[in-house]
């Protein structure tokens, strides 16, 4: 029972990190200054351009790709289903 509660208290954190990160969440995103070695733009974790001024993108970017790749998912599932439903009879 104890590790079931310890699993879930990590699994809460980064599922808190992950909204945060993408600016989901109510805080604010870590800003992460561009490395010596990255190009010019780049942040230090992911390759995402770093905005003038260090501003974190926009939530509403996040929430657009997050519907585009919801849709594309529901796509390759419709196509799978007629697949599944082809190969049936």
């Amino acid at each position: 029972m104890l590790a079931l509660l310890v699993v879930l208290a990590v699994v809460a954190l980064l599922a808190g990190a992950a909204l945060r990160q993408y600016g989901l969440a109510g805080g604010t995103a870590p800003r992460a200054g561009p490395e010596a070695g990255a190009g010019a733009g780049e942040a230090r974790g992911g390759g995402a351009p770093v905005l003038p001024g260090g501003a974190a993108p926009a939530p509403r970017d996040a929430l657009e790709r997050a519907r585009g790749l919801e849709g594309a998912v529901r796509q390759q599932a419709a196509d799978l289903d007629q697949r599944i439903d082809a190969q049936g009879k």
